[in-house]
C-alpha cells in the first residue's frame, strides 16, 4: 500500500503523459509567450514576474540590420524568443516556412508600427539575434 503520496518504485523521477488534447498545468513561472500585441492585450495581473530580456546598449562599432516593412507572408508565424515589452520597442525572433527574420514593432502611443529582417536559415538568424541582444547590431 501507497501512502503519503509516494509512488510505486521505478516511477520516481518520471513524469506522467498528458493526455492528447489536454493541457499540462502551466507553473507560476512560466514564460509569458505570444506576439508584441496579444501580450498588450492581457491584463497586467496575469503577468508573470519574469518580463523578458533587454536589448544591451548599442556598441560603438555595430551592425546596421536593413529593416524592411512589415510583410505577413505566412499564415502562422512562431515567436521563438523576444524581448522585454515594458520598453516603446520590442524585438522577436520569429520562425516561419522553416526561415527565422526579427520582427521589431515600435509603440507610438496606440499606434504599432512594425518591420522585419530579412529571412534567414536558422544558423544565420540566430547570429543575428545574439548581436542584436548584445548591443553589436540595431
Amino acid at each position: 500500500m501507497i501512502t503519503g503520496g509516494a509512488r510505486p518504485s521505478g516511477e520516481q523521477g518520471r513524469s506522467r503523459p498528458v493526455p492528447r488534447g489536454a493541457s499540462a498545468p502551466r507553473s507560476a513561472s512560466a514564460k509569458v509567450r505570444g506576439s508584441a500585441k496579444t501580450r498588450a492585450r492581457r491584463p497586467a495581473e496575469a503577468e508573470s514576474p519574469y518580463h523578458g530580456i533587454h536589448v544591451a546598449p548599442l556598441q560603438p562599432e555595430h551592425v546596421k540590420i536593413r529593416w524592411l516593412k512589415d510583410t505577413r507572408r505566412c499564415d502562422h508565424v512562431r515567436v521563438r524568443r523576444h524581448t522585454c515589452d515594458c520598453k516603446s520597442t520590442i524585438y522577436e525572433l520569429c520562425h516561419a516556412g522553416g526561415l527565422m527574420f526579427i520582427r521589431r514593432t515600435i509603440r507610438e502611443g496606440d499606434a504599432q508600427i512594425a518591420h522585419e529582417t530579412e529571412r534567414l536559415i536558422t544558423a544565420r538568424m540566430e547570429d543575428l539575434w545574439m548581436r542584436l541582444i548584445l548591443g553589436q547590431a540595431r
